[in-house]
């Protein structure tokens, strides 16, 4: 019964194409809109995950001052010793790296570039996830004597040296000369979008010595063991920072901690909640989808009157005629939803490749879509196929 059902609902939408292809257009809108915003805010999600795990992966990044991005001109700087009790007294660090920076202009190859020049402990390149595309690390006998090296970030190589190979060659910073030794691989924008490979990485003691003329530390990256709670060791680390900065009982902290695992759930929490928002006001095109579907099958129910009245007549019973009227609603809105879905993908790949996110398609989504669609026929066809069961055969053969 319900194949006949199926086989009659496709031959009396066959009939009318246009119409039915108008009627599932609210159904193909609204599916196509709910998996678009769905995949974009993953993409979104998953890229701001990717940006922050650039930073570093199970990692507190420390600062003097009391916001996160600058602080009191009177917080005082950390020193190396402070990494190097960090490291050696509190459980659950891997390591504490001292980072210094500053910007500079930087002279190589008859070009000159502003950028970030840091100054990096050893560790550094592992407690920011960076990897060295060509060329070695520092030394440790480099990193003790504040030796003329330097690495060099994707953009500071191709601003200075184009297609040239820069390894060996000299880049001037302020009045001294350091010889290229690390490229950098890529990492691209940052989550606060700035441009990450736009630095030249230094030992700490060449850019202290060299640069700075001070033994100041501007931040203390410590990366965590795995599986210690972040939050655990923040509060302990907070405790003998306080200590070590000789903080009174009742005096607030001179410098803060960002935790980057914090920072990502945190994001990702907000993206999550956008999305679920812009899903849910696309879902109201497929109620409005569904009043069309309701629409057009009570005019198909007044077209087909004195169809329906000789189906009764010869012996239709009432749920045939409302399972075919059913079907017919179910039948248009599953093909609507099928038709969303595939303008979903396509929509999708093609926003997610200019707005620069990753494609995350959720096969989840989709589904629950498309049953939704099919939910949204037999709620909306139902009043139309109940209305056409009811009709007295008489009163419906007698119907011009």
């Amino acid at each position: 019964m319900l194949a006949n059902a199926m086989l009659l609902a496709l031959r009396s939408l066959a009939r009318n194409p246009l119409r039915s292809a108008l009627t599932m257009l609210g159904i193909v809108i609204g599916v196509a809109a709910v998996i678009t915003m769905v995949t974009l805010g993953n993409g979104a999600t998953l890229a701001v995950r990717q940006q922050i795990s650039a930073l570093g992966s199970n990692l507190l990044m420390v600062r003097p001052g009391q916001r996160q991005f600058g602080g009191p001109a009177g917080a005082p700087p950390f020193r190396e010793a402070d990494a190097q009790a960090v490291a050696t007294q509190l459980g659950g660090v891997r390591d504490a790296v001292p980072e210094s920076r500053t910007s500079v202009t930087v002279i190589a190859n008859g070009r000159n570039w502003s950028t970030s020049v840091i100054g990096g402990g050893a560790g550094w390149l592992a407690a920011g996830n960076w990897t060295v595309a060509a060329g070695r690390p520092f030394e440790p006998a480099e990193l003790r004597s504040g030796a003329a090296v330097c690495a060099l970030g994707d953009t500071v190589r191709r601003t200075l040296f184009g297609g040239a190979d820069p390894l060996g060659q000299a880049l001037r910073v302020r009045q001294f000369s350091c010889r290229v030794v690390a490229l950098l691989a890529p990492k691209g924008l940052g989550a606060m979008g700035n441009d990450q490979d736009d630095l030249v990485l230094l030992p700490l003691h060449t850019l202290q010595r060299r640069v700075t003329g001070n033994v100041h530390v501007n931040t203390l990256l410590v990366s965590l063991e795995e599986g210690a709670d972040s939050r655990t060791v923040a509060r302990a680390l907070g405790v003998l920072l306080r200590e070590r900065r000789k903080l009174a009982a009742g005096e607030e902290d001179n410098f803060n901690i960002l935790d980057t695992r914090q920072l990502a759930d945190t994001l990702s929490g907000t993206t999550r909640v956008m999305t679920t928002l812009l899903g849910a006001v696309a879902a109201v095109s497929l109620l409005v989808g569904g009043i069309g579907i309701m629409n057009i099958m009570l005019v198909g129910v007044t077209e087909r009157t004195r169809e329906i009245g000789l189906r009764l007549a010869i012996g239709a019973l009432e749920r045939d005629v409302l399972l075919q009227f059913l079907v017919e609603a179910v039948v248009l809105s599953a093909c609507g939803g099928l038709a969303g879905i595939a303008l979903a993908a396509a929509a999708s790949a093609l926003l997610a490749g200019a707005m620069g996110l990753p494609f995350a398609f959720d096969a989840g989504i989709s589904a629950l879509s498309f049953l939704f669609s099919g939910a949204i026929g037999i709620v909306f066809g139902y009043f139309p196929a109940r209305r056409a069961a009811r009709l007295d055969p008489i009163d419906a053969l007698r119907h011009e």
